[in-house]
């Protein structure tokens, strides 16, 4: 059997196989979740795996989900990046989730949700600014990390990405260094991502997944700012792919 896990998130869809097959990869989701199912479908296809087939188990989430015409269930991103988190630490576990376009907080008790808080109203705390941010700079996303590591804090006071940019072209036009603008723009991401956590009660291993989970830099920053240890999972953005495909093997034992 083949247990097949697919989140099409905003920016990138993810998709973890487990069973006979064990692999994970990412597609970018582009402007259609229709055309990255069918490219889901082909990558499979070259692993000799058929989505409808006796022998395959498909489960779906994420904000494309139900582009998925082949899914046998379709479960809600929150309860598959609950039980990828219990995969990474343990049945006792906080997630923090930084996507493109959200960012997740998940509390888990004894491997069951029991508290989670989105924020998908702004993009001022996700990964989408950044790379907003880092096009304003000429730059990639890889080097607006490394740039940050080299940099000064330069404060960003903006809660709104519109007007966040607007501060940095002002720094831009004043000369200052894109080390300490880079730095500011991390700092500011982070600020928000913890204010959204602290606003629930973390507790047990707080892990970070999503697009930043296997950045050291962004966990340590993080881990500061909320008072308590996060880490960096290395295939953390594929926390909402493994819980659906782990669901997708529980819903056939049972």
């Amino acid at each position: 059997m083949n247990y097949i896990g697919i989140d099409i998130g905003s920016t990138a869809a993810k998709v973890a196989v487990r069973g006979e097959n064990t692999f994970n990869f990412v597609l970018p989701t582009g402007w259609n979740s229709k055309e990255t199912t069918e490219l889901i479908k082909a990558k499979l296809l070259e692993w000799g795996i058929k989505t409808k087939d006796k022998d395959t188990v498909v489960v779906s989430t994420g904000y494309g989900r139900n582009s998925v015409d082949f899914a046998d269930y379709i479960i809600t991103e929150i309860t598959c990046h609950g039980k990828g988190g219990v995969f990474f630490a343990n049945d006792n576990c906080s997630i923090i989730d930084v996507g493109g376009q959200d960012t997740k907080v998940i509390i888990v008790e004894d491997g069951h949700v029991v508290d989670f808080l989105m924020n998908d109203k702004c993009s001022a705390g996700t990964g989408r600014f950044l790379e907003i941010m880092a096009n304003r700079l000429g730059i990639t996303l890889e080097e607006l990390f490394k740039l940050a590591e080299a940099g000064d804090l330069l404060p960003i006071s903006s809660l709104c990405t519109v007007f966040a940019e607007s501060e940095i072209i002002g720094y831009i036009g004043e000369g200052k260094r894109r080390e300490d603008i880079a730095c500011g723009v991390i700092d500011s991401v982070a600020s928000k991502v913890a204010t959204l956590a602290n606003r629930k009660n973390l507790s047990g291993d707080i892990i970070l997944t999503g697009g930043l989970s296997d950045n050291t830099y962004f966990a340590n920053i993080l881990s500061e700012k909320i008072g308590k240890k996060v880490t960096g999972i290395e295939d953390g953005r594929f926390a909402g792919a493994i819980g659906a495909a782990i669901l997708a093997e529980e819903k056939t034992s049972h």
